[in-house]
């Protein structure tokens, strides 16, 4: 079954996972560090940015693909799928910009959760029915 709506999302965080994977890739090279982060803490902000998108991206994705399949309305895929992007720009580029404080990661992190939360909720209340 095509899941249209997941493929797109999918696309796009793939390519934001890979653009901060680049940004670490870059700091090793100018820290000249290798392995861990040699005590620089450009590079561990940026290891962590990208470490915490690849451990939240991934469930996001197949919460939305799940949901795509059980036949969720297109307008509230894309309103999950719209959030969680946003939710993950945000919170990466807390750990690329200059300290802003922590709003841009509150943000991210508020919209990373709540469609994850919404989407896994969802998806319990609409299987339920379905397997008692």
């Amino acid at each position: 079954m095509p899941l249209p709506i997941t493929a797109f999302y999918a696309g796009i965080l793939a390519l934001w996972v890979l653009f901060l994977a680049f940004q670490v890739v870059s700091q090793r090279r100018a820290a000249k560090v290798s392995i861990g982060t040699g005590d620089d803490p450009t590079l561990e902000t940026r290891i962590r940015g990208h470490g915490n998108a690849t451990e939240t991206v991934p469930i996001g994705l197949i919460l939305l693909g799940l949901s795509e399949g059980m036949s969720m309305p297109a307008w509230l895929l894309h309103l999950f799928g719209v959030a969680l992007l946003a939710g993950r720009l945000l919170h990466g580029f807390h750990f690329l910009a200059p300290r802003d404080g922590l709003t841009l990661r509150f943000w991210g992190m508020v919209l990373t959760i709540s469609s994850i939360a919404m989407m896994a909720l969802g998806l319990i209340g609409n299987s339920l029915p379905r397997i008692f």
